[in-house]
């Protein structure tokens, strides 16, 4: 899923995180935004049902989460540094 998440901004985005946080763009855009949020939250929503399915146990599925947040973290730090112009 780490892989997946970052894909539509750099196919459809120009790889950028910009038109993240703009209302502007065409459908590619609005299909990105789309595509970016589902695989955000099946990275959310896959621990949780292997969890309730008992196929994973508790902790595995906080790892998952933890690492999910660590990754969130890192991707908005990325986008404040690339709004920066002085960059």
């Amino acid at each position: 899923m780490y892989i997946i998440v970052p894909m539509p901004c750099l196919f459809f985005g120009d790889g950028s995180t910009r038109f993240l946080s703009s209302g502007e763009g065409g459908a590619w855009m609005k299909a990105a935004k789309f595509l970016t949020g589902m695989s955000a939250m099946g990275s959310l929503a896959i621990p949780a049902i292997l969890r309730h399915a008992g196929l994973i146990e508790t902790g595995a599925m906080f790892i998952e989460f933890t690492s999910f947040f660590i990754l969130v973290c890192t991707v908005l730090c990325f986008h404040r540094a690339t709004l920066d112009e002085e960059w």
